[in-house]
């Protein structure tokens, strides 16, 4: 919850810099793999590193067409997101409404953190949470592409073939389909994160 609290605390005031929200060519919306791109040392295991070193490179401005927002918390659900992403005037907390705000890609992760304590049936649950989230990103930046990632394999293999890989199914669908296929593009990520008996 501290955790949560001060990174919605860190986003609205980075959203605050006009000059800056006018320059971000990019916006990262998800959950804690968003989130943990900012990271250094990992804050629970010690030894361990996340994303940062990575993030400064690549999103963090010295490649000016690359600088990047990341609006990702971690432990969100779906439903959390869609709250923070829809305007004051909705009742949401408006983290795509920032005044300058026009990114050319929105970079989406989302809908894992659904599977547990999860809605049935869950592919279904999941897969319309991503859904609603895809919807108001899209009236919230409208010139906007949103690449759809597919979401990564847990430890467990019965789930990642009964959940995971239904739910890319068909996000991959989703995004190819006639009504999105114009306003979204595909990046499975699940390959690169198993081995060939799917662990």
């Amino acid at each position: 919850m501290e955790h949560w609290q001060h990174r919605q605390s860190a986003i609205e005031q980075e959203l605050q810099d006009r000059t800056r929200m006018a320059a971000t060519r990019l916006v990262f919306v998800g959950d804690s793999i968003a989130d943990f791109w900012l990271f250094d040392d990992n804050p629970w295991v010690s030894g361990q590193k996340y994303g940062r070193q990575v993030w400064n490179e690549s999103f963090a401005g010295d490649t000016p067409q690359n600088l990047a927002l990341n609006i990702g918390i971690s432990g969100d659900r779906t439903e959390h997101l869609l709250h923070r992403i829809k305007p004051h005037a909705a009742g949401g907390l408006g983290h795509l409404n920032a005044v300058g705000l026009r990114p050319e890609f929105l970079v989406v992760m989302l809908g894992i953190i659904n599977t547990w304590a999860a809605e049935s049936p869950v592919a279904d649950s999941v897969l319309e949470g991503v859904r609603a989230v895809l919807a108001a990103a899209h009236e919230r930046q409208p010139q906007a592409r949103i690449v759809v990632q597919s979401i990564l394999p847990t430890n467990d293999p019965v789930k990642n073939r009964e959940v995971m890989e239904v739910v890319n199914q068909r996000l991959q669908a989703l995004a190819r389909c006639p009504d999105w296929s114009t306003l979204t593009g595909w990046l499975d990520l699940m390959p690169g994160f198993v081995d060939a008996s799917g662990l």
